[in-house]
């Protein structure tokens, strides 16, 4: 049910991620405006809207019988001062370059009512990268959607007036999202920063040649009785997508780095880039990890599921020692995105403190993770003590 302080939600970009949100919002009786610079963009708006929604009804968010009024509730408007006059809430996803969206808010900032509240949807910046444009700095926050998922992060910027949070929050639950209201900005939100690390330990563990990418994946499925494995998520993203977030640097892991992407280079080159293109590690529509009833009841690598779970756990202990998310909220989010029974704080508990850290001492010995937020984590974990991990 709508909140009684939106009624019209603009939505800046109107490229994938502008239609995934303009969907939420008008199933849930919002209106929805799509402002987008490129007259082409706009032009696909009818085509990306039919695609996502069948993406949305496939995912089991949606029912097919609700969509055509949900995008018979879109509108498009190229010009960005029409857009934004009557909108009650905007959601920015503009191209991830900083002064693109410093340019972008800046005139949101001077255009919009002073009513209506401002989000970035950014998914590698910081708000703190973007606020300081704003005249009006109450207003503004991230408000960050994950495709295919119902979680959806709220990260206010220094000056956010803690009513619009509850605003946003309260939006939030009208759409049937999962609200993850940080304690603090941080780089990936909390759910990308739990699967960077994962993803990484997957690849590792292929480099090193302790397993296949099929291998690595059975594990994980095993392990967290999920629908599919890193090497399939890397296929979902986009293998393109993950080769260059390795693009950027990564000090002490420089030698894992420079074997990620050249064992990435190859499906650059061929432009198999995973689920887009219709194959990637995988070819689609059906994968093998998909179609294999038996991954559950399968044999495994204890190894493997231990490695994987170790790079979770480790990744979550950071976020919450930071003070991002309590471990409750953190454990709700890889549930929500991944409809899976446990997150890492409770696999932690099954695993044990003394058998991760002793797991994990190991992986770093031999390489396949990095040893440098050791202290930080044994802290966590034993505080008072200085051990290590």
């Amino acid at each position: 049910m709508k909140i009684a302080e939106i009624d019209t939600v603009c939505f800046v970009g109107a490229g994938t991620m502008g239609c995934f949100n303009a969907l939420m919002a008008t199933v849930a009786g919002y209106k929805a405006v799509l402002y987008d610079v490129d007259a082409r963009v706009l032009d696909a708006v009818p085509a990306t809207l039919q695609g996502m929604a069948g993406f949305l009804v496939h995912q089991g968010m949606y029912a097919a019988e609700d969509m055509p009024a949900a995008i018979a509730r879109v509108t498009v408007n190229p010009d960005l001062a029409s857009a934004v006059a009557e909108a009650d809430l905007v959601s920015e996803s503009v191209s991830e370059r900083l002064e693109i969206k410093r340019q972008v808010h800046r005139s949101l900032d001077e255009l919009c009512p002073a009513r209506t509240l401002i989000t970035t949807n950014t998914s590698s910046l910081l708000v703190s990268d973007i606020e300081d444009v704003f005249t009006h700095g109450e207003r503004f926050a991230a408000l960050h959607s994950h495709l295919g998922s119902t979680l959806i992060d709220i990260v206010p910027a220094p000056r956010t007036d803690p009513a619009a949070v509850e605003t946003l929050e309260r939006y939030v639950n009208s759409i049937n999202g999962v609200p993850m209201v940080l304690k603090k900005e941080n780089p990936g939100y909390v759910l990308n920063a739990l699967i960077g690390p994962l993803l990484a330990m997957g690849l590792a563990l292929v480099i090193e040649e302790r397993a296949t990418f099929e291998e690595v994946d059975r594990a994980w499925m095993r392990a967290q009785r999920a629908a599919c494995g890193p090497f399939g998520l890397m296929d979902l993203f986009g293998i393109n997508v993950i080769h260059d977030s390795w693009q950027k640097p990564n000090p002490g892991r420089e030698e894992l780095q420079q074997k990620v992407i050249e064992l990435l280079d190859p499906y650059i080159d061929s432009g198999t880039l995973g689920v887009k293109s219709g194959k990637g590690f995988y070819s689609y529509p059906e994968p093998g990890y998909v179609t294999d009833a038996e991954v559950h009841q399968s044999e495994t690598n204890p190894f493997l599921e231990s490695a994987l779970l170790v790079a979770l756990i480790s990744s979550a202990i950071i976020i919450a020692s930071n003070g991002v998310a309590e471990t409750a909220e953190i454990d709700r989010a890889w549930r929500v995105s991944f409809s899976v029974p446990q997150g890492p704080f409770a696999a932690l508990d099954d695993m044990g403190t003394n058998a991760f850290l002793a797991t994990r001492q190991e992986l770093v010995a031999e390489g396949l993770l990095s040893g440098e937020p050791a202290q930080q984590i044994a802290l966590y974990l034993l505080p008072g003590e200085q051990a290590t991990a």
